[in-house]
């Protein structure tokens, strides 16, 4: 089992989706820019990839969250159901 160094600490649980895109774009830019030197670039690669799991698993959340309405043939809402996204 391969264990996270300890100067990487894990993405936190309740980071938003807008911090953590934020610092994802920091991340990029700094990559980008190729000032960082390899070490560094390593492990900004490796939060990068950490943060873009989170975004997406954020995403998937939300996801799930969200409900369309259901309108019957006489043009009243019958209820919500799961939206549909594809």
């Amino acid at each position: 089992m391969t264990e996270a160094p300890k100067n990487d600490p894990a993405i936190p649980a309740d980071l938003s989706f807008e911090d953590a895109l934020q610092r994802l774009e920091a991340i990029v830019s700094k990559l980008e820019s190729g000032q960082a030197p390899l070490e560094e670039s390593i492990a900004l690669y490796e939060e990068g990839a950490r943060l873009k799991a989170h975004c997406e698993n954020r995403l998937k959340a939300a996801q799930l969250r969200v409900e369309k309405i259901v309108v019957g043939p006489d043009g009243q809402a019958r209820g919500v159901e799961p939206a549909e996204f594809s």
